[in-house]
C-alpha cells in the first residue's frame, strides 16, 4: 500500500508539467541519451495577456514547450548527482488531528543509470545493522542484475522507458488546451523573477488523450522563471473526487500538491521539496488522510565512471 500510496501522490504531481516529478515524486529515464552538453539557449518567451487578463492559448503552448525543454535537459543533468530524501508523513484521524508521525530518509544513488532507493534512518535514527545489510544487499542485487543484462532485455526496457516519455510529452502540450491560464502577476522567488499563473479547468473542452481526463479535477497555480522559461513552483487542487489507478483508488476533493524546485551548481533545476495533503480511498479496505512532506538535500556531483559499491568492496 505505501508503494500506491506514494504512486498516486507522485501522479497529482505529474499532470501539468511531466515532472516528478516529483515528487516521486519522481526521476526519468534511459540514460543512453543523456548528454552532457546542454541545450541551446533559447529566447525567454514573453506573457501578454489580453483586457482581462487571459494569456493566449499560443503563448501557453510556447512557454511549456520551453518548459518541457528544460525539463529534459534537467532529467539529463540531474543522473550525474546523489541526493538526500527524507520522507515525512503525518497520519490523521477522523477529526484532522494527527495520530502518528513516521519518517524515512534514504541517499538516492544512480546505478547503471537506474535510479535506487537506500534507506539509512527511519525516525530519523540510523538503521539497525541487520537493516543496514539487508539494504546493502538489495543494492547488490540491482547490480548484478544490471550488470549481467542482456542486449535485449536492456534494448527493451530502454524501448518502454521512451513510450513512457512520449507519453508524458503528450500530457505537456494538451494542458495550453485544457486549462485557461490568467497571468495574475509577478514574484520574486529565491531571488528569481517569475510569471505567476492560474489555471483553471475549460468547460466542456474534449481531451484528445483518454489519460488526461484527470486534468479537469485540477486547478493550480504556478510560478515559472522570466529569464530561464522554468517552473520553480507548482500548487495544485483537486476541485473534484476522481478515481485512478490499477486497483480502484478514490482521490477526494481537496487533495493538494505542492512542489518546489532549486538551482543546483547554476546548471540544474531539482526538487527542493514537495508537500501534499492526500485524501484517498483504496478500494473498500483504506482511507488514506495525510499530510506527507518530502525534502530533497545534499545534492552531489559524481563521475559516470563512478563505481558503486557495497559490501566491503574498493572504489575508484
Amino acid at each position: 500500500m505505501g508503494l500506491l500510496r506514494i504512486s498516486v501522490m507522485r501522479s497529482c504531481v505529474a499532470f501539468i508539467f511531466s515532472v516528478v516529478l516529483l515528487v516521486g515524486w519522481c526521476f526519468a529515464q534511459n540514460p543512453e541519451s543523456a548528454s552532457a552538453t546542454a541545450s541551446p539557449v533559447s529566447r525567454p518567451t514573453d506573457l501578454t495577456p489580453d483586457a482581462s487578463g487571459a494569456v493566449p492559448v499560443a503563448q501557453i503552448r510556447e512557454l511549456l514547450r520551453q518548459a518541457e525543454e528544460k525539463d529534459i535537459e534537467n532529467v539529463k543533468q540531474e543522473r550525474n548527482y546523489t541526493y538526500i530524501e527524507r520522507n515525512e508523513e503525518h497520519h490523521l484521524d477522523g477529526h484532522g488531528a494527527v495520530k502518528k508521525v513516521e519518517s524515512r530518509t534514504s541517499e538516492i544513488l544512480e546505478i547503471y543509470g537506474e535510479p535506487v532507493e537506500r534507506l539509512t534512518a527511519k525516525d530519523d535514527k540510523p538503521l539497525s545493522a541487520d537493516e543496514a545489510k539487508k539494504e546493502d544487499e538489495k543494492i547488490q542485487k540491482i547490480i548484478d542484475k544490471r550488470k549481467n543484462e542482456s542486449e535485449g532485455a536492456h534494448r527493451k526496457r530502454l524501448e518502454k522507458e521512451e513510450k513512457s516519455r512520449a507519453e508524458d510529452r503528450k500530457f505537456v502540450l494538451e494542458v495550453a488546451d485544457a486549462f485557461n491560464f490568467r497571468l495574475v502577476g509577478s514574484e520574486v522567488l529565491d531571488g528569481h523573477e517569475t510569471w505567476v499563473l492560474d489555471a483553471e479547468p475549460r468547460p466542456g473542452y474534449q481531451f484528445k488523450n483518454r489519460g488526461a481526463q484527470i486534468l479537469s479535477k485540477f486547478k493550480g497555480r504556478v510560478w515559472i522563471d522570466k529569464t530561464e522559461d522554468q517552473w520553480l513552483k507548482l500548487d495544485l487542487t483537486a476541485i473534484d473526487t476522481f478515481s485512478v489507478g490499477f486497483v480502484v483508488a478514490r482521490i477526494r476533493k481537496g487533495t493538494h500538491v505542492l512542489v518546489e524546485m532549486t538551482k543546483v551548481n547554476d546548471e540544474v533545476w531539482l526538487p527542493k521539496r514537495v508537500q501534499s495533503h492526500l485524501d484517498v480511498r483504496i478500494a473498500l479496505f483504506k482511507n488514506y488522510d495525510e499530510d506527507i512532506e518530502q525534502t530533497y538535500r545534499d545534492y552531489k556531483k559524481f563521475r559516470t565512471d563512478t563505481k558503486i559499491t557495497v559490501a566491503g568492496e574498493e572504489s575508484r
